[in-house]
């Protein structure tokens, strides 16, 4: 076996008194594709910080082989110094690099992949866009160690996917950081979950990780009365909250496969709804329906002739590359931008509640129970339901220490969770939540999931988390870039399965046509007029016109014979022979002038 690229030994790190790190082991070998998972404030980050170097520990031993190049993609991307997004890219190349060409195309490609343009201005680049110029940096630089730190926040799915062919193809090791389970699931190929200071190795596909930790679970239940009391102050409750909610899974997968059966009948019996009488505090049965919507900006069109019906308790999933118009249509479905043309018809009883992607600033000075319960007290209202602060709280994972903690003390990820908790618990039947997975872990996911399989209004989703999606949604709009709008039963697999047997149809279709087609054209080339058809295609016409004309003298005759019975027989009987006889020869001729005029096209 190949030795370790690098190794990290009985690894210390604390902050503040608190240990971080407790006697940490990693060893990263050559060909490794390491997920990196644990809860937020675990130390993830530190980690990769750690592993290239930056930050230096209390105890332990670092060792990497010589020479080995390390990459980094950290959070926030640091552009200063430059004043195009080239220059940046350009300048995660090694030194010595040698052929300038070859450099510079690479590098016009990756930035073709995240979709960004070589020659914008760093300074007038948005906070996605610097992230996914720093990605386009680290990947030209080629090194035999790339640490990505969330590399899939704010990618669109066909950068995720373009990522997930870049990283394949990739010859050196791996460590990402990720909340996006399929990105993991596609990519890497051991787990790493780092949990109470050390670090556990699941060895095997990513989507074997959950069962590992049950199993984990369990063990750890079973020794609970030998844990001593700060692993059950900081992780008893989690873990039985989470291992319960990942047991739920498997129902409510079920209960969604069924959802989606029901969505998919109601797509296809269109115009069967009724409006009914509210119950209690829900919306009317009719949520939305939009008739021939279209929008516009300049020459951009965004949507062209969509049309759709959302009915309470609908989930739906909206899918779409970066400036596809996601955002736009969620603003048309709530009626917050009207169309250009088309009508856009709400339903009754609407309490809409918004998460948009910017999200909305926190008081640094307040405390957690005063962000939420605005009005005083220590209990919240959450969708209808009364709900005491320390046990909403618990749910996004949140300690009950931390209730009057003020803002300021909060991570990055525990900003992001209380956002969401802020913005969930607010009344409403109807929620519109654009890009809510942006920068939540995975314990924040599941408890997302939960909450929304269990919502019983009305879900509108944007979203670029693929397992995300399919765990959630009963049908999808996906926007092709192009104005155009489909919808889809089911989730982001169900639309690519669909997608797929849709494509493969209109392909075998179009082969078809052009099979058809040719042996049309063969046909053409091949059969001609005989000698015979073709004179009698040129002496008909004078043939029909010679019976045409002693039909005009007989029923002229006709006239003259009144009262002489033999003589009407004689004239009827002639002028039915010529009349067969006419009929008979302008088929032939017609048959032989439509063969001709094939022929010729």
């Amino acid at each position: 076996m190949a030795p370790p690229l690098l190794s990290l030994t009985g690894i210390e790190l604390g902050f503040g008194g608190d240990d971080l790190f407790n006697g940490l082991d990693l060893s990263i070998f050559p060909g490794d594709r390491l997920a990196l998972v644990g809860r937020n404030g675990s130390g993830k980050s530190t980690l990769l910080k750690v592993i290239s170097g930056r930050i230096d520990v209390d105890d332990g031993e670092r060792f990497l082989i010589p020479g080995l190049t390390v990459a980094v993609l950290d959070q926030e991307a640091d552009l200063s110094g430059y004043e195009c997004v080239l220059d940046y890219v350009l300048s995660g190349l090694p030194e010595n690099d040698e052929d300038p060409h070859d450099s510079d195309y690479m590098a016009h490609s990756l930035l073709s992949g995240v979709g960004l343009d070589g020659a914008a201005k760093v300074d007038g680049l948005s906070g996605g866009e610097r992230r996914r110029a720093a990605l386009a940096q680290v990947l030209i630089s080629e090194p035999q160690l790339l640490l990505l730190d969330e590399p899939t926040n704010h990618l669109d799915v066909a950068a995720i996917v373009w990522l997930e062919g870049q990283l394949k193809t990739f010859s050196g090791a791996i460590l990402v950081i990720s909340h996006d389970r399929r990105f993991l699931e596609n990519v890497s190929n051991s787990t790493l979950w780092l949990d109470l200071g050390k670090m556990r190795r699941w060895q095997g596909p990513f989507s074997g990780f959950d069962d590992w930790c049950e199993e984990i679970y369990t063990v750890d239940a079973q020794s609970q009365a030998k844990l001593d009391k700060l692993i059950k102050q900081e992780t008893s409750w989690s873990r039985e909250g989470i291992s319960a909610r990942r047991k739920r899974n498997q129902g409510r997968m079920r209960r969604l496969r069924d959802l989606r059966e029901v969505r998919a009948d109601i797509r296809q019996r269109s115009g069967s709804v009724k409006m009914q009488s509210d119950v209690g505090k829900s919306s009317g049965k009719l949520v939305v329906e939009a008739t021939d919507i279209h929008k516009s900006y300049g020459a951009n069109t965004i949507i062209n002739g969509f049309s759709t019906r959302i009915l309470r308790g609908d989930k739906i999933g909206v899918i779409g590359a970066n400036g596809a118009g996601k955002s736009t249509l969620l603003k048309l479905l709530t009626g917050t931008l009207p169309p250009d043309s088309g009508t856009i018809r709400l339903g009754t009883k609407l309490s809409p509640v918004f998460l948009d992607q910017n999200r909305s600033t926190l008081d640094e000075n307040k405390t957690l129970q005063e962000t939420l319960c605005e009005s005083g007290g220590d209990h919240i209202d959450v969708l209808g339901e009364q709900r005491h602060i320390v046990g909403y709280l618990k749910d996004f994972l949140f300690q009950p220490g931390q209730v009057r903690s003020p803002v300021s003390s909060l991570s990055g990820g525990e900003r992001n969770r209380l956002l969401l908790a802020r913005s969930l618990a607010k009344p409403g039947n109807f929620l519109i939540l654009d890009e809510p997975t942006n920068d939540l872990d995975m314990d924040t996911l599941d408890l997302l999931q939960e909450m929304l399989s269990d919502y019983q209004g009305t879900l509108l989703l944007v979203s670029h988390d693929r397992d995300f999606l399919d765990r959630v949604v009963t049908a999808s709009y996906v926007l092709e870039g192009d104005g155009s709008v489909d919808e889809y039963p089911g989730g982001y697999s169900d639309y690519r399965r669909q997608r797929r047997q849709k494509e493969s149809a209109l392909k075998a279709q179009k082969n078809d046509q052009k099979k058809t087609s040719k042996n049309n054209a063969a046909k053409s080339k091949t059969v001609k007029l005989s000698y015979n058809e073709k004179r009698d295609l040129e002496i008909l016409p004078k043939a029909i016109d010679e019976i045409e004309k002693k039909l005009v003298n007989l029923s002229e005759q006709l006239g003259k014979a009144a009262g002489d019975g033999q003589k009407l027989l004689d004239i009827s009987a002639t002028m039915s022979s010529l009349t067969a006889e006419l009929t008979a020869k302008e088929e032939r001729w017609l048959e032989l002038e439509m063969r001709q005029e094939s022929i010729a096209g």
